[in-house]
């Protein structure tokens, strides 16, 4: 009875584990493909759209990335020194709150595109898009960034000190949790201001324009869509980090994985353009390579 019982102590991290790294390995796949089909055509490069979203399908495959492996240190209880874990976590923390922050930029641009059409050309160009990108990782690493240094300044065995990995054990004051968390609620109050604006905006101007409404309509479910991800995912900084192991475990598998790994997917499926392309890629990766890389140039010739 007694090894039975061990046995199953031993199987539940296994099983999480597997859970964890099966789930984030698919699903970066899937945005591994679906980023390959945005950067087959010169259309979507050049496209300020479609540039976003190649960055939120390559924000959100680090993301998981990172957090699969930090996820899997905590679990196995390692220590890692401060430098390694503090990049680690930078990388988990900056992609986690440029999420939101991409669907914000995503949304402002649909906006733009249906409630001023004849100046989205000027105003949405690919050099504001890549200046929004870079904005995005500052305002996303800002924070960490600021603690981090000051984690340099105060602590001189930062070079040897081992440490469980975790977000607050890189804290060495009570006044960088609440500037922690101020900010999570700033970024979350932010994002669904914009969010909404943009979506009643397009909604309004989709009720007020004849023409063209199904272009409106669509676009408004999309920023739609984009607010109930962006809610998720900036609601997920206002969790608590004192929670139980196997609430952690299903909050860190509906609130952080999932959302990462369904927002994409469905964002790109419903896009006309994108579809067919993506469904054709993951297609030939169970098939025979040569066939259908030359079925692919007869079919898309390169532009």
């Amino acid at each position: 009875m007694l090894e039975l019982y061990n046995v199953s102590l031993n199987e539940g991290p296994i099983t999480k584990l597997t859970v964890v790294l099966l789930m984030s390995l698919f699903f970066i796949y899937l945005n591994m493909i679906m980023l390959y089909s945005l950067m087959s055509k010169r259309v979507f490069i050049e496209t300020p759209r479609y540039i976003l979203f190649a960055h939120m399908l390559l924000n959100d495959s680090i993301h998981l990335l990172f957090t699969a492996v930090l996820y899997c240190v905590g679990l196995a209880l390692l220590k890692l020194v401060i430098v390694a874990c503090a990049l680690t976590v930078f990388v988990s923390s900056t992609t986690f709150r440029n999420a939101p922050l991409n669907l914000a930029v995503m949304s402002l641009e649909r906006y733009i595109a249906i409630c001023f059409p004849l100046r989205h050309a000027e105003i949405a160009t690919r050099k504001r898009t890549y200046l929004a990108i870079v904005l995005i990782w500052s305002f996303g690493s800002i924070n960490f960034m600021i603690d981090l240094f000051y984690r340099i300044v105060m602590d001189p065995n930062i070079l040897t000190t081992h440490i469980l990995c975790t977000r607050e054990a890189l804290f060495l004051k009570a006044w960088q949790l609440d500037v922690f968390s101020a900010l999570n609620i700033l970024y979350f109050v932010g994002v669904s201001l914009i969010i909404i604006f943009t979506y009643l905006s397009i909604m309004i101007s989709a009720r007020s324009v004849s023409s063209n409404k199904d272009s409106a309509t669509k676009a408004h479910r999309t920023v739609l869509l984009h607010f109930v991800h962006a809610i998720e995912r900036a609601a997920a900084m206002l969790g608590n980090s004192s929670l139980y192991l196997d609430v952690r475990y299903l909050a860190f598998l509906f609130i952080l994985v999932l959302p990462r790994c369904m927002s994409p997917l469905i964002y790109g499926l419903r896009d006309n353009a994108l579809k067919p392309l993506f469904i054709y890629y993951f297609r030939c990766g169970s098939g025979t390579v040569k066939f259908c890389l030359s079925k692919m140039l007869f079919l898309y010739p390169v532009m």
